[in-house]
């Protein structure tokens, strides 16, 4: 934890309550910025994709104001300043599906079916032009990453892939799964890999947000077109997981 830290914030107690009221926030203003997005859905994707850096921007304002969790970012040099290209991010917290939409510029993320069914944030997402896909499909839903994912770099919007398909708690990996780098081999784009440890202070499972600053890494861009999917996929992961166990902990 860092030095800056206040004491009171160290306080177990206090830090439940102003994470609960975040959540409770979170839950909320999802849900409102969710029926604007719905509201607005006539909108252009560019300008439609406003509000969804409106909601990232507020809710890591309000988690620094609150729980007192800050972020720092390096390696934005490395993000192409032309073209659109493919986003594969380490996914260990609900943490870094806000901060990718200030990082980067505006993606359709891969996520899984059931969050549509979820009423506006599920409905706002589908006309965010996401890729909703079953998870237990196997090939057919690579395919429908490779295919919808195409259409949207071509159209000029970047893609958002978590590898390993689920959040894993800090310290874990798993087999990284191959969309993401077929992709942007098909595509003949640049792979962008990004790591943190967000996991550490904001858990997959628990309701507590610890404070402290999530150190962001983008890792330098990866030319993928005519280079082999499964050595692509490798080197990413190598990468990334590398990158991971080079940053420190909360407790470091």
């Amino acid at each position: 934890m860092p030095e800056s830290t206040p004491a009171w914030r160290k306080l177990p107690a206090v830090q439940r309550v102003l994470s609960l009221v975040y959540t409770t926030l979170l839950f909320l203003d999802s849900l409102a910025f969710g029926l604007v997005i719905c509201l607005f859905g006539w909108l252009p994707f560019q300008r439609l994709y406003g509000f969804a850096r409106a909601w990232a921007h507020t809710n890591l304002w309000l988690l620094k104001v609150l729980c007192g969790l800050g972020w720092a970012l390096e390696g934005r040099e490395h993000i192409p300043r032309e073209g659109a290209h493919v986003t594969m991010w380490k996914h260990t917290s609900t943490w870094e599906t806000m901060a990718q939409m200030i990082v980067f510029p505006p993606q359709a993320w891969v996520l899984k079916r059931e969050i549509l069914w979820i009423p506006l944030v599920g409905w706002a997402s589908w006309l965010l032009k996401c890729i909703a896909i079953d998870r237990g499909a196997g090939h057919r839903a690579v395919n429908q990453v490779l295919d919808l994912g195409r259409e949207r770099l071509a159209a000029g919007i970047w893609v958002l892939i978590f590898p390993e398909g689920t959040r894993m708690a800090p310290g874990e990996t798993r087999k990284y799964g191959m969309s993401g780098t077929l992709l942007a081999s098909q595509a003949g784009c640049k792979l962008v890999p990004v790591a943190h440890d967000a996991g550490h202070y904001w858990p997959r499972r628990g309701l507590v947000k610890k404070p402290g600053v999530v150190r962001v890494v983008i890792g330098p861009a990866i030319e993928a077109a005519g280079r082999d999917p499964r050595e692509l996929n490798a080197e990413v992961q190598d990468w990334i997981e590398g990158t991971m166990r080079g940053l420190r902990s909360p407790d470091a």
